[in-house]
């Protein structure tokens, strides 16, 4: 991976993690960092998950893909939301 695709990955994980982090209702009581870091990993799994439903390449906006993307996103935020709690 390139320098340029590395910080793309930053860029898009931090959209796609407060976007997830958006869709979940209340409080989150989770950093930035762990935001972010949720983030890139929902958008490096749902771009997984879209080309295996070979959803990824779409004329346009690709925005099956980026729903899939901000749900896992959310599920990471509720996830790490929940363990927080329990501390």
């Amino acid at each position: 991976m390139e320098i340029s695709g590395i910080i793309s990955a930053i860029i898009i994980g931090i959209i796609i993690g407060v976007l997830g982090r958006l869709v979940v209702p209340g409080r989150q009581r989770i950093g930035i960092l762990w935001t972010i870091l949720v983030g890139i990993a929902a958008a490096l799994l749902g771009s997984a998950i879209a080309n295996g439903f070979d959803v990824a390449d779409t004329d346009g906006v690709d925005w099956i893909e980026w729903l899939i993307q901000i749900g896992l996103a959310a599920v990471g935020v509720a996830a790490m939301d929940r363990t927080k709690v329990r501390r």
